[in-house]
């Protein structure tokens, strides 16, 4: 997975933090969940707020 992976990310935090509280989790906690994934091999440099606020949305919608 890439930083790009929006959605395959959400649903691989999903499994991995099901009690994660999504709208308040720190975007720095986040960014280093998503290094933490299996299967994620990004440049962490790569990653901004934006792709992050994107990566908790999808989040919050594949828990909706």
């Amino acid at each position: 997975m890439r930083w790009i992976d929006v959605h395959d990310i959400a649903i691989e935090l999903e499994e991995a933090h099901p009690d994660a509280d999504i709208l308040h989790v720190r975007f720095t906690d986040l960014w280093k969940w998503v290094q933490e994934l299996p299967g994620f091999d990004d440049d962490p440099e790569k990653s901004s707020e934006k792709i992050l606020e994107a990566i908790q949305m999808a989040w919050l919608d594949e828990r909706d």
